[in-house]
């Protein structure tokens, strides 16, 4: 079995725009440990308060697959391993596993180091040694090992070999500054096993600057390698760690190397987005085997050929990461789309019926316009119901007028909406300020239907996007608006497209809350049936 060592908490958190707090930390390693994770690395409890925070917030986390680490360095030069401040620190973390890192070029030892090539081999067997006499385990990280490899094979071998020979458990190459091409990592993990026989466990710690990073992991486990080291979604400084979330399907899947059961692989997806949730980042959509668009499908040859049989064109089962299949819809799409997406929703719809042909030319006619529908499926789906003739207008618009009014240099502008709606013969004429013209609009319209639909209260406006469709006419080109509503069960999204961004937001709004009054209609409709069978 293939160990997998994540450094998330540590090495992740050396991203731009990464910072966990404590409780993220925390919540972040009971769902490795869950995935099945050997190796949790929480951090260097020797650099900053907040990892001595976390260790002592872990003691109290009872781990049920993991193993956590702290890491470390080597002790500095002149200075006994004893007495060293950041060894103190990783045994006073209390963790069953220590990761420490030591210099493999001599580039860094001579440079950055500045110490003799004698006494970095010194410093890293008696800490080592030191730590293994006071830890279950003890993992040494070749820092540099394959830049250094490159420059003195041997001395990067005594390196590793001073390790060891100390008792480290596991011996990690470390491709530190991503430059490692995945010829090299194969062939310089293959004599690196060869030389220190079957009894040393050696492992990989890529990172990404290259693009490289999993490919240099999965060719490094090929060569030898019992353990690999990464980070959910690839989350590492500059340009990354290599990506856990690739590197566990491929291995599993691919390489047939186990690493976690069948039953946990199918958690990964769940686990990627909750880590872009705590980082608070957008999720990846293109992301490989976990991202939204990993099997997502817009041609209409591929559909039809997936419809037949999924293996076409995908490469795995989604289910078993987690994901799942998805066909989009636009302009490329052929009848089998929207076939599909009709079962998708529970429309009863034939392939040769006269209704997917004029879904299929409005959609076509619409998409010309600017419309666009892979992140506004509601719209799509109100439009699909519409060509059946099935689709209900909850109300009838006889005019809005917005009014933006700036009546000061250091106040803000004031929006303000009128509008005035039919609901089966009844006129309402109502108006609304807000933030901005779409926001007063959006709230003119709640207030004049919300007597007839008291539903739409608990939907929520959760993301609006606006996108220039035609860029060259510059500020009288059209735009697109996608919006994203929920009501705390499902989320939604809408388009709409116009000249006018008002009107363009118009169109998205009144698909939102038409969505959700259809969708709580259809929802009932199935109770109703259900209850007279």
């Amino acid at each position: 079995m293939i160990k997998l060592y994540d450094t998330t908490l540590r090495d992740g958190t050396q991203a731009e725009d990464i910072a966990f707090s404590v409780e993220d930390k925390v919540r972040i390693a009971e769902r490795l440990d869950d995935i099945g994770v050997h190796y949790i690395e929480g951090g260097w409890p020797g650099s900053n308060p907040r990892d001595i925070e976390f260790f002592k917030a872990m003691r109290g986390v009872k781990l049920a697959n993991a193993r956590l680490a702290s890491f470390g360095s080597t002790r500095r030069a002149g200075v006994s391993a004893a007495a060293d401040a950041s060894v103190k620190a990783l045994l006073a973390s209390n963790t069953p596993v220590v990761t420490i890192f030591g210099k493999c070029w001599k580039l860094h030892v001579e440079r950055a180091l500045r110490v003799t090539l004698s006494e970095n081999l010194d410093m890293i067997s008696e800490t080592v040694a030191y730590l293994k006499k006071r830890a279950d385990e003890v993992f040494f990280d070749a820092e540099h090992f394959f830049d250094g490899y490159k420059d003195d094979p041997v001395y990067a071998l005594k390196a590793i070999v001073a390790a060891l020979d100390a008792g480290a458990d596991y011996i990690v190459l470390c491709d530190t500054n991503g430059g490692a091409m995945p010829f090299e990592v194969s062939a310089i993990t293959g004599e690196v096993v060869r030389r220190l026989g079957k009894a040393a466990n050696i492992g990989i710690h890529s990172h990404n600057d290259s693009e490289c990073a999993v490919a240099n992991t999965l060719l490094a486990v090929e060569a030898g390698a019992t353990m690999a080291q990464g980070t959910i979604n690839g989350f590492g400084e500059r340009c990354g760690n290599a990506n856990l979330c690739s590197i566990i399907p491929a291995l599993q899947l691919k390489m047939r190397r186990p690493c976690i059961s069948a039953a946990r692989l199918k958690k990964l997806r769940a686990l990627s987005r909750f880590v872009y949730e705590l980082a608070n980042l957008p999720h990846f959509k293109h992301q490989p085997y976990v991202g939204e668009s990993a099997f997502a499908h817009k041609g209409g040859i591929h559909v039809s050929a997936v419809l037949r049989s999924p293996q076409t064109y995908e490469h795995i089962k989604p289910e078993l990461v987690g994901n799942r299949q998805r066909v989009l819809v636009s302009d490329l799409s052929g009848r089998s789309n929207l076939i599909y997406k009709a079962a998708e929703y529970g429309v009863d719809i034939e392939s040769r019926s006269e209704a997917v042909q004029e879904v299929l030319t409005r959609l076509k006619a619409l998409e010309h316009q600017g419309f666009q529908y892979e992140g506004a499926e509601a719209s799509f789906e109100l439009l699909m119901h519409r060509a059946l003739h099935e689709r209900e207008r909850y109300f009838k618009l006889i005019g809005f007028s917005v009014i933006d009014e700036k009546t000061s240099e250091d106040e803000p502008p004031r929006s303000e909406a009128t509008i005035k709606i039919e609901v089966d013969g009844e006129v309402e004429h109502t108006a609304a300020e807000g933030n901005g013209p779409v926001n007063a609009l959006d709230a003119a319209l709640r207030k004049a239907i919300y007597r007839f639909y008291p539903a739409i209260k608990s939907v929520k406006l959760l993301d609006f996007k606006v996108r220039v469709v035609a860029g060259a006419q510059g500020t009288s080109a059209k735009v697109r608006v996608l919006v994203e509503s929920g009501d705390g069960k499902d989320k939604w999204g809408t388009v709409g497209v116009s000249d006018n961004v008002i009107e363009a937001s118009w169109q998205a709004l009144v698909d939102s809350l038409e969505y959700k009054l259809f969708k709580d209609r259809k929802k009932a409709t199935k109770a109703r049936m259900r209850k007279d069978l």
